[in-house]
């Protein structure tokens, strides 16, 4: 069965996707990086936000917007990855979360 999403939360996902997607735009070195600096950034500001905190979601939509459209141009080549994410990404390597109950 499948779940039912509001709209907030069909926009949130399809701008995960058009971020994935630029990461396969980039130069193969550097994808990996890209992939981690997507997967930490929405995983980091998920967990700070409320989901009932409809103005800050928002908010970081319009700004996560601007963004993926930054690094979406063909001139951006690399990205900066922090230590903390390296961890993180080594931390959740291989992670799935289990959607079927």
């Amino acid at each position: 069965m499948s779940m039912r999403r509001t709209g907030l939360q069909k926009e949130v996902l399809a701008l995960y996707r058009r971020a994935l997607r630029m990461v396969n735009t980039k130069p193969p070195a550097v994808r990996p990086k890209f992939a981690l600096f997507v997967r930490y950034t929405f995983k980091a500001q998920a967990t700070l936000v409320s989901p009932r905190d409809y103005a800050a979601i928002e908010h970081l939509l319009r700004r996560g917007r601007r963004q993926v459209e930054m690094y979406e141009d063909s001139k951006v080549r690399d990205c900066w990855v922090s230590a903390e994410m390296v961890q993180w990404g080594e931390r959740n390597r291989g992670r799935v979360r289990n959607t079927s109950q």
